[in-house]
C-alpha cells in the first residue's frame, strides 16, 4: 500500500532529531575520546524512523530498531572503559521511535522529544541533585507521597459510609496526600528560597489546594523549627490570601453579580490578611545564611494523619447535627459546611442566588458565615498542630480577616 509522506510530521521528526542531536554534540568532544553520534546522527535518525513507519509500518520498524540497537551496542563496547554511560545510545534508540511518532501524534512526539532535550542538558545538575542535596530522609518521604498519591488513593472508594453517612475514604486519602503533599512542596521552597521566604511562597501556594491543612502543615513544622515561630505563622495566615482569591474565581464564575456585591468585603480580607502577615515577617529573626538549608524530612506522616482525623471529626460533627436538627436554612447549612470546606459552601450558595432561590442581598450573610466557620476551623487546627504560641498569632490573624469582611460588608 503506497503511502503519502506528510512533510509535517516529518518536519516535527527533523525537528526533534535536530533538537537532541545539537545537545549532543555540544558533549561530543573531539579527537579519540568524542562520542559516536551527533547532531547529523540524531537527526538522520529521527527521520529513519519517521519514513521506517510511514512506509513499513511497525513490523519494518521493529527491525531498524534492532539494527540500530546492534549499532548502538558496538559503539558502547568499543567505549567502555572511557565512559561506561549508555545515555547516547538509549536516546538514539528514543529518536528513532520519536520520529516514527510523528506520523500519528506529533505533537505529543515533540513534547516528550523537549524533556528528553532537558533530562540530557539538566543533566550535572540532576546528578548533583540526586548524590549530594537530595537526602536518605526526603528520598523516602518522596517515595511514600507517591505511593499514597497514585496507588492508594486511587484505590479508595468514593462513597460515603459509616454512622450518617458523614466519611468518605476517597476524601480521607485525599486530605492525607494535600497535607503531605503541602509540606513537601514547603519544604522544596525552603530549601530553594531560605525558611524566610521558602515557607511564605509554598504557604501561598498551597492554599490554593487548601488553606486549612497548610495551616496544619506550618502547625507542624514549628515543632521542629520554633526558632521560625513567627515566619511560619505569617505563611499560615498568608495561605488566606489564596483563600479569598479562591473566593472571588468562584463568585465570578457562577455569579458575577455576587462577586460584584462582595467586592470591598473581598478586597478588606485580602489587604488584611496581607498587612498582617507582613507584620509578623518583619518581626520575625532573620537566619544566617549558613543554616538557610535544613536537613530534615519533606513531612511528618504521623501529624499528617492526626490532622486528617481531626478535619474528619469537624465534618462527621456537621453531619451529625444537620442529621439531627434537620435543614433550618441556608444559614445552618452554610455555617456547618464551612467548618470543612468553604469553597463547596460558597459555590453552593452562589448557585441558590444565581437560580433565584437566595436574593443576592441575603446571599452575603451566608458566605461571611462560611468564612467565619472556616476561619474557627483554621484557629482550632493551629492549637492542635502548632501549640499555644503559634495557634495565638493564627488567631489573631483569622479574627483580624474575618472582622475586615464583616465590616466590609456592613459599611459598603
Amino acid at each position: 500500500m503506497t503511502h503519502t509522506l506528510d512533510l509535517a510530521g516529518a518536519a516535527a521528526a527533523l525537528g526533534i532529531g535536530m533538537l537532541i542531536g545539537l545537545e549532543r554534540e555540544r558533549r561530543k568532544g573531539q579527537g579519540e575520546l568524542r562520542a559516536f553520534a551527533g547532531l547529523r546522527t540524531y537527526s538522520i535518525t529521527a527521520l529513519l524512523g519517521y519514513v521506517t513507519q510511514q512506509v513499513g509500518g511497525g513490523l519494518l520498524l521493529g527491525l531498524i530498531a534492532g539494527c540500530l540497537a546492534v549499532i548502538a551496542s558496538t559503539a558502547y563496547w568499543k567505549s567502555q572503559d572511557k565512559d561506561p554511560g549508555i545515555t547516547s545510545e538509549v536516546t538514539l534508540l528514543m529518536v528513532l521511535v520519536l520520529g516514527a511518532g510523528c506520523g500519528d501524534a506529533p505533537e505529543r512526539a515533540i513534547a516528550i522529544g523537549v524533556v528528553v532535550a532537558g533530562l540530557l542538558a539538566y543533566r550535572d545538575k540532576l546528578h548533583n541533585f540526586a548524590r549530594i542535596q537530595l537526602t536518605d530522609i526526603e528520598m523516602r518521604d518522596g517515595l511514600l507521597l507517591l505511593i499514597v498519591a497514585l496507588v492508594v488513593l486511587p484505590l479508595a472508594p468514593d462513597r460515603f459510609i459509616g454512622p450518617y453517612g458523614a466519611l468518605n475514604p476517597r476524601t480521607i486519602c485525599t486530605l492525607t496526600v494535600l497535607l503531605m503533599a503541602v509540606g513537601a512542596v514547603g519544604h522544596v521552597a525552603v530549601r530553594a528560597l531560605g525558611p524566610r521566604y521558602g515557607y511564605v511562597v509554598g504557604a501561598i501556594a498551597s492554599g490554593f489546594a487548601s488553606s486549612t491543612v497548610t495551616v496544619a502543615a506550618m502547625g507542624q513544622i514549628v515543632g521542629k523549627e520554633p526558632q521560625h515561630l513567627r515566619t511560619l505563622a505569617a505563611a499560615a495566615i498568608f495561605s488566606n490570601i489564596a483563600t479569598v482569591t479562591q473566593m472571588a474565581l468562584i463568585l465570578g464564575a457562577v455569579e458575577p453579580r455576587l462577586l460584584s456585591q462582595m467586592a470591598w468585603p473581598l478586597l478588606a480580607g485580602f489587604a488584611t490578611t496581607a498587612l498582617y502577615g507582613a507584620a509578623l515577617m518583619l518581626r520575625a529573626p532573620t537566619t544566617a545564611a549558613s543554616q538557610i538549608i535544613k536537613v530534615g524530612g519533606a513531612f511528618d506522616l504521623k501529624l499528617a494523619l492526626i490532622m486528617v482525623l481531626t478535619l474528619t471529626g469537624i465534618t462527621f460533627l456537621s453531619s451529625v447535627m444537620l442529621h439531627h436538627f434537620g435543614q433550618v436554612g441556608v444559614m445552618l447549612t452554610a455555617t456547618l459546611s464551612g467548618f470543612a470546606d468553604a469553597h463547596a459552601s460558597i459555590a453552593s450558595i452562589a448557585a441558590l442566588a444565581t437560580s433565584g432561590q437566595l436574593s443576592l442581598e441575603a446571599a452575603s450573610i451566608p458566605i461571611l458565615l462560611v468564612v467565619s466557620c472556616n476561619a474557627l476551623s483554621k484557629c482550632l487546627v493551629a492549637w492542635v498542630s502548632g501549640g499555644r504560641t503559634f495557634a495565638a498569632y493564627v488567631i489573631a490573624g483569622q479574627v483580624l480577616l474575618t472582622g475586615a469582611m464583616w465590616l466590609g460588608t456592613l459599611l459598603r
